[in-house]
C-alpha cells in the first residue's frame, strides 16, 4: 500500500521547548495508516442499558401491571357481591322476622319488593310441606334484578303450624 499523505508539515520541536510548543508539536507528528482494518466496535456509554436490558424491563412492567389491573378488578368485583349479600341479607332477615310474627295459618305464597328505598330488589315466598305433619318448610328468596349473576340470596325457615 502506497504512503498516505498529510498536508500537514512534519515539524519536530526539540524537547527542552516549552509546554505550549510541545502541544502543538503533538499536532504536527506525522500520521501512519495501518495496512490492515480494523473492525468496528460499538461505542459503550458507561452506566447505560442495552435494547435487551430495556425490552426485559418492560416485559417485566407489563407482566406486574397486568396483574394489579386483574387484582384491582376483583377487588370491584368481590366488593359489589359483597355489598349484595349484606343488603340482601338484612333484607331477607326482615321479611322473615315479619313471617315469623304472623300467624303460622295465614302465611301464604306471595312475592313483592321492598319499595322505594330498595327498588332493585324483590323478594319470594314458597311454602312446603316436610315429612313431619306439624312442620312447614318456608323458603323466602330475595332478587336483585340489576345483577346478573349470583343475584339471588335464599332463607330457609322451619316454623311448627299446629292444628
Amino acid at each position: 500500500m502506497p504512503p498516505v499523505f498529510d498536508p500537514r508539515p512534519a515539524v519536530r520541536l526539540p524537547k527542552n521547548a516549552g509546554a505550549p510548543l510541545m502541544a502543538a508539536a503533538d499536532a504536527y507528528e506525522p500520521v501512519r495508516m495501518e495496512s490492515r482494518r480494523r473492525p468496528r466496535r460499538i461505542a459503550v456509554v458507561p452506566g447505560g442499558f442495552t435494547l435487551l436490558e430495556v425490552m426485559i424491563a418492560m416485559a417485566i412492567l407489563a407482566i406486574a401491571l397486568v396483574a394489579v389491573y386483574q387484582s384491582q378488578s376483583q377487588s370491584i368485583s368481590m366488593a359489589g357481591s359483597s355489598r349484595f349479600l349484606t343488603t340482601a341479607s338484612l333484607l331477607a332477615q326482615s321479611r322473615m322476622a315479619e313471617i315469623d310474627a304472623a300467624d303460622p295459618r295465614e302465611v301464604a305464597a306471595g312475592s313483592g319488593d321492598f319499595g322505594d328505598d330498595f327498588p332493585d330488589y324483590q323478594w319470594q315466598v314458597e311454602i312446603g310441606e316436610t315429612e313431619i305433619d306439624l312442620l312447614k318448610k318456608i323458603v323466602l328468596t330475595v332478587t336483585n334484578s340489576r345483577m346478573v349473576v349470583r343475584n339471588t340470596y335464599r332463607l330457609t325457615l322451619y316454623k311448627v303450624v299446629l292444628p
